[in-house]
């Protein structure tokens, strides 16, 4: 719901009356609930409570608290014992902080299909949410609101996913309880949060299996697989800003939630108003396993198994990598695997420093120069070659490379992925995996916002490219379809078959997945793992790395071979950030603004194409129905493309950029004419971002 509607239930004389008409009866049930808390020193008197809610209520009525944040504000007290909760709120309404307090609670934190994520420290921490600070400066309780990441949404999650498992697992028969594993990154609250869900969902019936320290968001989909488990959660928010954290579902094939049990999830989720709950009794109570080392083996033996060329790789002995987590958990398993395949490795010490605030970078996302520049540093002291950084829980993965001149270059997710998968598919028919008899029954997957320079590569090598919407879960929920067509005895021991046997079955019966990936650096090379892998990722690259050096080319110069073959494929990227209740709305306006009224020229040139993936149907080059989604694709007569869609994570609208310049009749273009070629398609795309931004001003407002 937009905050312009919340407004208006302040502001016309109906919603005036509807308000009203709510307040008594919050009244009378804040009030009672009043009775049943738990006093103490710190805990407010009936008398005070009366007196915050009759606030909380005349700020709605005067229009400076949205009727909505006061509503979800009195049901909180209402179903809360935490005297945190009542002494912030308080201490909000004193200040007169209505910003604050409408960003904490104009709606409750909605639980979708990635899971949960927002603010687990608010813009202003409350002197009762810093009591006592912890390790690292961080505040003793999480942000208090309903829109935020706190305990309250956190068991209301596990509560609605445990209720859903339970009846999933007696529905199709499993014996014994369902099994839940759980992990979480190094993120403020992530391992609180991580024991609190691991708590409610023992004592409410499930086994739990709960990783003793931080680990990567790839391994707990691994781990979900390698356990037989109904579900899996990580408690992160990914490469999100240090006040954020995350809460994201895995079903029990390993991938994030789709449908069918997406909205039977969310619905069972978003119905629970409160984060009490009455435990079973101790006998039904499910157990709580720590994984460990063991677990770690397990998952670095699969991910070995993603180098093609070992003894390549063996031989790169003059390849020198810098790699940096970011503070995250990327060091658990990236270095070992690197070191145990014979490269040199350097890290960056003062980033392999497990830390919430994040505080050698502005942002720990691999996506962002900024990010990189102290493992850049590093690569020039030591003459590195190749610097690898992945964000806090490791799904996603940005490098650096040295160029023929002695300066490192930043690839883009783009370009990373373009190298993987025409390195994999050469490689694999090079050793007669890919064989033009099997070559179509051989998969790249990407998304639609990727660069087409992939479907490029796997068209020309008689591969399918199949694209999907953005969002991991799409792809691995491909490699689950291509795991269900093989033949019921091969399915029946599946995740316990070594790669090469797995390989090997779907190259007969089914469909196999040579590597894919999404622009915004993530991207997997294997089904053992059915999401976003940046430890695989860093393996696979530095085998590219390996085989560029193999070949005495700087990985440009690979690149360059690639683009001489397939064309320059270049691509841009942009956004605009809107935050809070009302960057919600902005967000809003400006997508409905492009749904209803495209341009019918950008930037100089006529859109004739417009595809919107909210309201039309599309399929697949495999028949498979697209989902609906919020998404703009405009194609322009001069062949460059611009895709327009919200973020699902993050206050964001993003614009993706699309140029092109490819050889005629199966030619290569020379050094020359690629050097030529290069400046005048990124410059076509500065235009158009420059022409995008001055529109979308006038459109928001």
């Amino acid at each position: 719901m937009k905050p312009t509607m919340f407004t208006s239930l302040t502001t016309g004389r109906p919603k005036q009356r509807r308000f009203v008409a709510k307040k008594a009866t919050f009244t009378h049930f804040v009030r009672l609930r009043i009775l049943t808390f738990t006093h103490s020193e710190k805990s407010a008197t009936i008398t005070d409570m009366n007196d915050l809610i009759g606030r909380l209520e005349k700020a709605a009525e005067t229009g400076n608290l949205l009727a909505m944040s006061a509503q979800n504000a009195l049901q909180l007290l209402a179903s809360s014992k935490d005297p945190v909760v009542a002494d912030s709120i308080a201490e909000l309404l004193d200040a007169a902080n209505w910003t604050e307090l409408n960003d904490r609670f104009f709606r409750t934190l909605a639980f979708g299909t990635g899971g949960l994520r927002g603010r687990t420290i608010g813009r202003t921490v409350t002197v009762a949410e810093r009591a006592h600070p912890q390790a690292l400066g961080r505040p003793e309780h999480p942000c208090v609101g309903t829109n935020a990441m706190n305990f309250f949404n956190v068991s209301r999650a596990t509560q609605g996913l445990v209720a859903y498992l339970r009846e999933f697992h007696t529905k199709h028969g499993h014996p014994g309880r369902p099994r839940l594993v759980v992990a979480h990154d190094t993120r403020h609250f992530s391992r609180e949060f991580a024991a609190l869900t691991a708590k409610v969902a023992a004592e409410n019936g499930v086994d739990v299996f709960l990783f003793q320290g931080p680990r990567s968001t790839p391994q707990l989909s691994f781990t979900v697989r390698e356990q037989d488990a109904q579900a899996g959660i990580v408690i992160t928010a990914s490469h999100n800003p240090p006040h954020d954290n995350g809460y994201k579902v895995y079903f029990n094939e390993g991938a994030q939630v789709v449908e069918p049990h997406a909205n039977g999830i969310i619905a069972r989720v978003n119905g629970i108003q409160t984060d009490a709950y009455t435990p079973l009794p101790s006998e039904r109570h499910g157990s709580v396993t720590v994984l460990g080392a063991e677990n770690d083996a397990a998952y670095m033996a699969r991910l070995e198994t993603l180098v093609l060329d070992k003894p390549m790789v063996a031989a790169a002995k003059g390849v020198k990598f810098i790699f940096t987590s970011i503070h995250g958990t990327g060091g658990i398993i990236i270095l070992p695997m690197l070191r145990r395949l014979g490269l040199t490795c350097i890290t960056v010490p003062e980033q392999e420093i497990q830390d919430g605030r994040f505080p050698t970078v502005k942002s720990p996302n691999p996506e962002n120069a900024e990010a990189l520049s102290l493992a850049i540093k590093l690569a020039s002291e030591q003459n590195a070659d190749v610097v690898i950084a992945t964000d806090p829980d490791c799904d996603r993965m940005g490098v650096a490379v040295r160029n023929r001149s002695g300066g490192m270059e930043l690839f883009s997710g783009n370009q990373i992925g373009s190298l993987m998968a025409w390195y994999r598919i050469h490689k694999l028919k090079e050793q007669g995996v890919i064989t033009p008899e099997n070559a179509e029954r051989c998969v790249i997957i990407k998304t639609f916002v990727t660069t087409d320079l992939q479907k490029a590569i796997a068209n020309a090598n008689g591969l399918r490219c199949v694209e999907t919407l953005t969002g991991f879960k799409y792809i691995g929920s491909k490699l689950g379809k291509y795991e269900a067509a093989l033949p019921a005895d091969i399915r029946a021991g599946y995740r316990a078959r070594s790669e090469s046997e797995t390989r090997a079955a779907r190259l007969q019966h089914s469909s196999y997945y040579v590597c894919g990936g999404e622009e915004s650096y993530g991207y997997s090379a294997a089904d053992f793992v059915r999401d976003k892998d940046g430890n695989g990722a860093a393996i696979v690259f530095a085998e590219v790395a390996a085989y560029a050096h193999s070949r005495g080319l700087t990985l440009p110069e690979l690149l360059d071979e690639i683009y001489a073959t397939y064309g320059f494929y270049w691509e841009q990227n942009g956004s605009l950030t809107f935050e809070g209740a009302e960057g919600a709305a902005q967000i809003a306006r400006l997508v409905e603004s492009f749904a209803s009224n495209p341009p019918r020229e950008m930037d100089g040139s006529a859109v004739i194409k417009i595809q919107n993936f909210a309201k039309e149907e599309f399929i697949d080059v495999e028949g498979d129905r697209i989902p609906k989604e919020n998404m703009l694709m405009l194609e322009l007569e001069d062949g460059r493309r611009v895709a327009v869609r919200p973020s699902g994570t993050e206050p964001k609208i993003k614009f993706y950029l699309y140029a092109k310049s490819t050889p005629e009749n199966g030619a290569r273009f020379n050094a020359t004419e690629l050097a030529e070629i290069k400046p005048r398609v990124k410059a076509s795309l500065e235009s158009l971002w420059s022409w995008i931004q001055g529109d979308a001003k006038k459109r928001v407002g």
